[in-house]
């Protein structure tokens, strides 16, 4: 099976790395959790961290959803990058159902590649395959997870389900994200939560 991995979604660049969203409702660098009676079975017990959220819409990816794993020279070469010197294999997560062929690298905000998205003060994402090829020669991030595919939102649609109780919320915290046992992750999610139905 080949994978593309391909450059950040449109409008994910528009905001500068470290930026901060500028509306104090944004849920950009928070965990959106499936309610318990999400009909969506793409997003049934669903957890999803955010990585914009302003007023042209939302973007995340699911992060409990392991898919299947390969080595990454494998994915550099589907990608047409070199995989010269690259070593190790990488756990890639279903992000969700729209461009399931894209390809986003979640991590540590220690790391920095071009593209790379600043989401909190921890959180970053770069949607390149550079940052693959830095993981398979030791440079890469710390923490990391990998998806391909992201959940997307039109203007005011998150806000909608949001008011229809299809979702919790809970801040993103590094050890739900990258360390967590994925089976269990919905429910760690849940007993976290913050926003009440």
């Amino acid at each position: 099976m080949a994978f593309l991995l391909a450059a950040a979604p449109a409008g994910l660049g528009k905001m500068t790395p470290g930026e901060a969203p500028a509306d104090d409702r944004s849920l950009q660098g928070q965990l959106l959790i499936a309610a318990p009676g999400m009909t969506d079975p793409r997003f049934r017990r669903t957890v999803i961290v955010m990585l914009r959220h302003d007023a042209s819409g939302a973007l995340g990816v699911v992060i409990n959803r392991p898919a299947a794993e390969r080595p990454l020279a494998t994915l550099l070469a589907a990608a047409g990058m070199s995989a010269d010197g690259v070593e190790g294999s990488i756990t890639i997560h279903y992000g969700g159902p729209v461009q399931p062929e894209v390809g986003m690298l979640v991590h540590s905000a220690e790391y920095r590649a071009a593209g790379t998205l600043q989401v909190t003060g921890a959180l970053a994402m770069t949607g390149t395959p550079d940052a693959l090829g830095d993981l398979g020669r030791g440079k890469g991030p710390k923490r990391f997870l990998f998806a391909l595919g992201y959940a997307g939102w039109a203007p005011g649609q998150l806000e909608g389900e949001l008011a229809h109780q299809d979702w919790f919320t809970t801040p993103a915290d590094a050890g739900l994200v990258f360390e967590a046992d994925r089976d269990g992750l919905w429910e760690q999610a849940m007993a976290r939560r913050t926003r009440s139905l």
